[in-house]
């Protein structure tokens, strides 16, 4: 008998173990084909962000077309070389000759080729260039008899030309390329920090939805440990059956209450996941300190290193420096203006190709013309009236930002100031209502208070809490508000201009 239980025992004991070891496979099995969730960082967050992010994306490609401009124009002042190609050129005619009364027919036969070097002159926005024709070309006519004559042609000259009396148009072309790339990489880097503001905002939002998130939870497991508790006391005759509909209410409310906050998380998750260019269907966990940690911040200085390094600055000197480009330009309208060409070359003609430099002949040109303008009704003085006017406006809306960067770093600084107390009076307010809830909970336990009112403490505590964690979260963003307005991070004590 005995033999027997042991066997009985032992046998069932390995169908356990067995079944055991195959229920743990497929658990092991199943969280191996779950989405493995990424853990995420604000920092993480901002690198994804300034990857991917299609607004950051844009200032990028704004970015590379500026410069991209600028090298082409660079490139198109160094020497351009170029060869035109004519293989052969037929032409048969006739034409009716009135000294002679009679139609000639003449054939041509002609090939020609050049090589031209065009050299552009930066400093005086002048052109060098040297140019080789060669040609060859064979005819033949009815007035002699149809006999054919070919000779070879050879011309190789150095022309120069300069404009008098006017503006470089070649450097201000590059001034203006430049000054374009240069507004296109302070572009970039703001856009840089409105992405770091927006994500680390949405970032710390989804922190707040997700705190609130876990409030709501315990706020239901509290409600549903006094309905268990209001339950037992009304089976025992000690409660109200109103006390218990009373609690089923509450609890019911703070389930609805709960899967609301989860939708809103998922939901914010998502709008999370395309500000900063993430796939949808990635699954995220964020990470985050968000521990009270105040950081000293001198005023003085915020001021100081916002004027002298924001970025909104050096656009508005670009702007200044683009509408007085624009005043030269408008003083160029109808301007009196000169061109001097000088031409120096050398020709030569042969019927032998090996003798075509038996007899040249030296060819020189100068010429000079004169652009003079006698009466244009006031339209040049009314040009540059509005474009002098641009440039007023221009430096106006320096000083104002000037005085708006001001303006911005104090109130950053005041909201700041503000946060701190704030959060002194969330970490008070969350301590008492602890205290007042389990206070009231004991009296709840003890049959001296309704649920109703344990329904009001238990509200007092989540708002509270969450109060807390807005408060935290508040002070963050005011920390990088106020980092972002002077470019100046207080937390490590260090400029973030190089950074951008």
């Amino acid at each position: 008998m005995t033999r027997r239980v042991k066997s009985f025992f032992s046998t069932r004991i390995k169908r356990n173990g067995r079944l055991c070891l195959f229920m743990g496979f497929l658990i092991f099995l199943f969280h191996a084909l779950l989405p493995a969730q990424e853990i995420l960082t604000l920092e993480k967050a901002l690198e994804f962000a300034f990857r991917n992010s299609p607004s950051i994306k844009e200032a990028a490609y704004r970015l590379q077309t500026s410069g991209e401009n600028l090298k082409a124009q660079q490139a198109g002042l160094k020497s351009q070389f170029s060869i035109t190609l004519n293989p052969i050129n037929l032409s048969d005619t006739k034409t009716f000759s009135e000294l002679t009364s009679s139609y000639n027919t003449q054939s041509v036969t002609r090939t020609a080729a050049s090589f031209s070097i065009r050299q552009p002159i930066k400093w005086t926005d002048g052109t060098l260039s040297v140019t080789n024709s060669f040609n060859w070309q064979e005819s033949s006519s009815s007035f002699v008899g149809g006999n054919k004559a070919g000779a070879y042609n050879n011309s190789l000259y150095l022309k120069f030309s300069q404009p008098l009396f006017t503006y470089n148009r070649t450097q201000m072309q590059i001034k203006e390329l430049e000054l374009s790339l240069e507004n296109a990489q302070l572009n970039y880097a703001i856009q840089k920090l409105s992405i770091e503001r927006q994500v680390t905002q949405q970032f710390l939002n989804l922190y707040y939805d997700r705190e609130s998130v876990k409030i709501a939870e315990d706020e239901f497991k509290n409600a549903d440990e006094q309905f268990k508790i209001i339950e037992s006391k009304v089976k025992a005759g000690i409660a109200a059956q109103g006390e218990l509909y009373q609690a089923d209410l509450t609890r019911l409310n703070s389930q609805a209450s709960l899967e609301n906050k989860q939708i809103l998380f998922a939901n914010a998750i998502d709008s999370f996941k395309v500000l900063v260019g993430m796939p949808l269907d990635r699954e995220i966990e964020i990470l985050t300190d968000i521990r009270k940690k105040l950081v000293d911040v001198d005023l003085q200085k915020a001021i100081d290193h916002g004027l002298e390094s924001r970025m909104e600055l050096r656009q508005r000197d670009i702007s200044i420096q683009t509408a007085l480009d624009a005043l030269i330009q408008a003083g160029a309208q109808n301007e009196f203006k000169a061109q001097v060409d000088l031409t120096l070359g050398l020709t030569g003609v042969n019927k032998a190709f090996q003798n075509i430099y038996g007899s040249p002949n030296v060819d020189q040109v100068v010429a000079v013309s004169l652009n003079i303008p006698v009466f244009d009704w006031g339209q040049k003085k009314h040009v540059l009236a509005a474009s002098q006017a641009q440039v007023d406006t221009q430096k106006l809306s320096l000083d104002e930002q000037k005085n708006q960067i001001q303006l911005d770093i104090r109130q950053a600084y005041r909201n700041l100031q503000n946060q701190k107390l704030q959060i002194e009076i969330a970490e008070k307010n969350t301590k008492n209502a602890q205290l007042t809830y389990d206070i009231n909970l004991e009296r709840y336990k003890n049959g001296d208070l309704s649920s109703k009112d344990m329904q009001f403490y238990q509200l007092q505590l989540s708002t509270q809490k969450l109060n807390e964690v807005s408060a935290l979260i508040n002070y963050k963003l005011a920390l990088l508000d106020i980092k972002i307005r002077s470019l100046w991070d207080f937390e490590t004590n260090i400029s973030i201009v190089d950074k951008l």
